[in-house]
């Protein structure tokens, strides 16, 4: 069994099959027509689809008044308990003609339904002690959230009677109301007690499944509710990435929605080259793609995103992960429509090396890392304005850094520091570069690899760099000392000297003030030192 589903799109309708037993997942950004898909998908499924909207209310009201379990699931699925309710009437009853938007506010019909279903459940039970020998009573749906809500918080404890639900941590005694419970607690009963209520063979549309939940949890929680529910399909629409990939099943990206209504899509590739929350991520960007390197550590992602603003940052590790990147993304044809370059620090690459990164779409930085470009003479003195100093302060300042810095640098043990690191640096990759796919006999890959490796000039590489070094310090040259140093402990120097104090305070104020754009100056400064890219 299957819901067969056409969404209209720009081009030809998608058509879409979701079998019972699986789950399909739509990922976009905000404005991309999620909400509306949602709809969608309940309207073609009607009386079988099981919408949970984005905009839910999530007060939790134990003392709700008891009916009975058929008029609460009325209640439930169209918005009123009358026995003449269908599906014409959820759009008025439930989402109150504005399905999209309108607030879900049926937590008192969901409650209602796992009390009725736990009254009857026990009652059934009940008679069949009385009519002989029973081996096990049946779970009731709330018995079936208690061991959900168990297993992913262990530090909270439900405690349901037949009329009332209440919360104590385990081990004590002091009950609290249910209706206390914190936002992701509430979350987590309210979307189990929705997919166990939910009738069988539904399809379940979850709009927005990562509201309230906190990220440590989402995943497991999603898992064991499809494992409660293999006979029902669920249908995700989400703009969390994590949880996407995380999903088993067919994946589609939502890239932009017009009225009609009518969607672009784009079906997950199953093999990009990418991890899929990378893919999920490049696919459904409506700007190029820049890849550069980092972890997305705040200070990173702040210059990169203030100073390439219509680019989408990906960052991707190392300086290989980024090259990699780029040259993956060209490559595949899954990424045809999007442009895409890479930007690396320039540690030791030479001449034709950058010129070989040019030629693919990757940029070289102009200083060894990018704490550096902080160091730099144009862009010191900006961080010096934004502390409103007046010039003679600003010059003495950026003087007491320069010479720290060249003093600093031109200790041996720096040097020595710094040369070793390169050396190594430059080792690994001319090693990896070393090719002996051609030799027929292991006797002949011992000998091609032992001439290559000879003919690696270890002394050469390090007296080269020393002797960039020792000439940018002997010209007192700070931008082509900063090309070669890899030393980041130099921008702990510019926090105490440029505004007296400590580097993570520094570095916070840094990222605040990029993003927030309240020093046009030092942005401006920092674009003029980056790669310039263009985005067309």
């Amino acid at each position: 069994m299957s819901f067969r589903i056409s969404i209209p799109t720009t081009n030809a309708p998608l058509e879409l099959n979701i079998e019972l037993g699986t789950s399909t997942t739509f990922v976009g950004a905000n404005g991309s027509g999620k909400s509306r898909l949602a709809v969608h998908l309940e309207t073609v499924v009607q009386d079988r689809s099981h919408r949970i909207s984005a905009h839910r209310a999530l007060g939790l009201n134990p003392n709700v008044p008891k009916i009975s379990e058929a008029n609460a699931k009325r209640g439930l699925k169209f918005g009123r308990p009358d026995e003449s309710s269908q599906f014409g009437h959820r759009r008025l009853n439930r989402w109150h003609q504005k399905e999209a938007v309108a607030l879900l506010n049926d937590f008192d019909f969901l409650l209602q339904v796992l009390f009725a279903e736990q009254s009857r459940t026990a009652l059934e039970t009940h008679q069949k002690v009385r009519q002989g020998p029973l081996d096990s009573a049946a779970p009731t749906k709330f018995e079936k959230l208690q061991d959900i809500w168990h297993h992913l918080l262990p530090h909270r404890e439900l405690i349901i009677s037949g009329d009332d639900v209440r919360v104590r941590a385990p081990g004590t005694e002091v009950l609290y109301s249910a209706s206390e419970m914190s936002d992701g607690e509430r979350a987590i009963f309210y979307l189990t007690g929705q997919v166990l209520v939910a009738e069988q063979g539904a399809l379940l549309v979850v709009d927005e499944p990562e509201l309230h939940v906190h990220p440590s949890i989402m995943n497991k929680l999603w898992d064991q509710l499809e494992n409660a529910r293999p006979d029902c399909a669920f249908a995700f629409i989400t703009h969390d990435l994590e949880f996407a990939a995380a999903r088993v099943g067919q994946k589609f990206i939502i890239r932009e929605y017009s009225a009609g209504p009518r969607w672009k899509l784009e079906a997950m590739p199953v093999d990009a080259g990418f991890p899929e929350e990378i893919t999920t991520l490049l696919l459904g960007s409506r700007r190029p793609i820049l890849f550069v390197e980092g972890d997305g550590g705040s200070l990173d992602q702040s210059v990169y995103r203030c100073v390439y603003p219509e680019w989408t940052v990906v960052p991707m590790g190392s300086c290989q992960d980024v090259i990699r990147a780029v040259a993956t993304m060209r490559t595949n044809a899954a990424f045809t429509r999007l442009r895409c370059a890479g930007i690396v620090d320039a540690d030791d690459y030479d001449v034709t090396e950058i010129e070989r990164l040019t030629e693919l779409g990757v940029s070289v930085l102009p200083v060894s890392e990018l704490e550096n470009v902080f160091l730099l003479p144009n862009i010191s003195r900006e961080i010096a304005r934004a502390e409103h100093l007046d010039d003679t302060e600003i010059e003495a300042r950026l003087g007491e850094l320069r010479t720290e810095l060249l003093t600093i640098a031109a200790q041996p043990e720096s040097i020595d520091a710094v040369v070793r690191r390169h050396t190594v640096r430059r080792i690994d990759r001319l090693v990896k570069r070393i090719d002996v796919s051609r030799e027929r006999s292991i006797d002949q890959i011992d000998s091609e690899f032992r001439a290559q490796a000879h003919a690696l000039n270890i002394h050469g590489l390090a007296e080269d760099r020393r002797r960039g070094i020792n000439a940018a310090i002997a010209a007192q040259d700070l931008p082509a000392l900063l090309a070669l140093l890899d030393n980041k402990g130099l921008i702990a120097r510019a926090a105490s000297r440029l505004r007296s104090t400590r580097l993570d305070s520094f570095e916070s104020w840094l990222a605040r003030i990029l993003l927030n754009d309240r020093a046009p100056a030092l942005v401006a400064a920092l674009r003029a030192a980056l790669p310039r890219l263009s985005s067309a």
